[in-house]
């Protein structure tokens, strides 16, 4: 079958129509997940093209997935991060939306002092169980839009729903189309999508959310899932972990556009931001954060991250601050008590810490050299040193160069004095490292400092 490609531009030859497979025993793909054993990670050796979306951006679930492996958050602290959201995602909306649990009235007080901010990004959607009475719930909140939980895999068709595939498909366009009925545009949680039978199940689901599109008018939105972090994003890597194949087919074999994809990633195995921005790159115009990447396990794409991914991606923040960045890592450390990493990308402590001689005295002579970029000027983080036994002079110059906010050379006689000070903590076997509180005591104690 041949049909003309709006996206291409180009007749496309369409191999076949895929209709759901009906199967009678689940799809485990237990070569890939044996379980026993790692997973696998297989090649096909076929390429997607990468097909960048016009407009990109990012959604937030600080307030949905971000709750669940933390204390929930208090409406107050909501609020106060909500509006740092906003100050960070900028006047064009490059953090779109941020969703929000329905459950509670605490989660419903939260809901509407964020609306009564007034800001017009991020936009506030829902999660909410799915049935008609929370639908109306959420559409008597002012929400037009909320995410329902539409499962994909055999791993939870068959042993979570107990369901058959057929029987759950059904089930979820009751669903949607409830929601729709109550004028509440439906963002399908297409849950565990990296273990799914792709062509047998996902493909087919999605063919049969296009014909509800054209029926209601409605949009449909699908947010992919990847529940455990199994998505790849090598080139030629096979399915159902391939994150370009995934979005390559959602977009040109279900035939849903850039806008309406989002992809939702996973940390387990350390790919949560490259797998995100390969959904960008593969034709996805929504990646879904959470800040500090704190989420179920090992937590969800960093949100920080990816403001600075899109940065590097597009040569341009678009109107972001990233410097709230800082303000958000400091809240979460001082306000609610939170630990950061402190090597943590962008947002620990010590991300941009030396601690080696040689680093510092790069750093001494041109802060370029040893510095990602201006982190003083982007995030309000300057470049930081502790000292220990192999810092030496450049690294206590750099110290007190931070310290009083002046160039201080490391043959200054404050360093020599401040240096034999230190030779003698490690040579009378201290290991551990000297931080700034010591050091700015030492200090005043030998006379450097008034």
């Amino acid at each position: 079958m041949i049909e003309y490609d709006k996206n291409s531009h180009l007749l496309t030859e369409i191999e076949h129509h895929y209709t759901l497979a009906d199967v009678p025993q689940p799809r485990l793909y237990r070569e890939i997940f044996p379980y026993s054993e790692i997973p696998k990670c297989t090649f096909n050796h076929r390429l997607s093209p990468v097909d960048p979306p016009k407009e990109i951006w990012i959604t937030d679930t600080t307030f949905r997935d971000g709750q669940q492996s933390r204390a929930p958050y208090t409406p107050d602290q909501i609020v106060h991060l909500f509006k740092l959201l906003s100050r960070l995602g900028g006047p064009n909306g490059i953090i779109r939306q941020s969703e929000f649990f329905l459950y509670s009235e605490r989660d419903k007080e939260a809901l509407r002092r964020c609306q009564d901010l007034g800001l017009k990004f991020p936009e506030i959607t829902g999660w909410i169980r799915a049935t008609k009475q929370d639908f109306e719930l959420a559409k008597g909140m002012g929400l037009k839009e909320c995410g329902i939980l539409v499962s994909c895999s055999d791993y939870h068709i068959f042993k979570k729903l107990k369901k058959t595939r057929a029987e759950a498909m059904m089930d979820y366009l009751r669903i949607i189309s409830d929601a729709i009925d109550v004028g509440i545009m439906p963002r399908c949680h297409f849950e565990d999508i990296t273990r799914a039978d792709f062509y047998g199940f996902v493909i087919p689901f999605a063919h049969q959310l296009s014909r509800l599109m054209e029926r209601t008018g409605v949009k449909i939105k699908i947010r992919a899932c990847d529940t455990l972090g199994y998505g790849i994003p090598y080139s030629g890597a096979s399915m159902p972990r391939s994150v370009p194949g995934i979005i390559y087919g959602l977009r040109n074999y279900a035939g849903f556009p850039a806008e309406q994809l989002e992809w939702h990633g996973h940390n387990d195995f350390y790919k949560a931001v490259v797998n995100s921005a390969t959904a960008w790159l593969y034709g996805c115009a929504s990646v879904n954060c959470s800040l500090l990447g704190i989420g179920e396990r090992t937590g969800n794409t960093p949100l920080e991250a990816m403001v600075i991914e899109y940065a590097q991606l597009r040569g341009t923040l678009d109107g972001m601050d990233p410097t709230a960045i800082r303000d958000i890592a400091d809240y979460y450390e001082k306000e609610l008590g939170y630990e950061i990493p402190h090597n943590t990308p962008f947002v620990g402590r010590d991300f941009n810490m030396t601690q080696a001689g040689i680093h510092a005295d790069g750093l001494l002579k041109d802060e370029e050299i040893y510095n990602i970029f201006d982190t003083t000027t982007i995030l309000k983080s300057p470049p930081r040193v502790s000292i220990t036994s192999t810092s030496g002079a450049a690294g206590l110059a750099m110290w007190l160069s931070g310290y009083l906010g002046e160039t201080v050379d490391k043959n200054d006689p404050r360093i020599i004095k401040l240096k034999e000070w230190a030779d003698a903590q490690y040579a009378a076997g201290r290991v551990t490292i000297i931080g700034h509180a010591e050091l700015e005591k030492v200090s005043k104690e030998l006379g450097i400092l008034g």
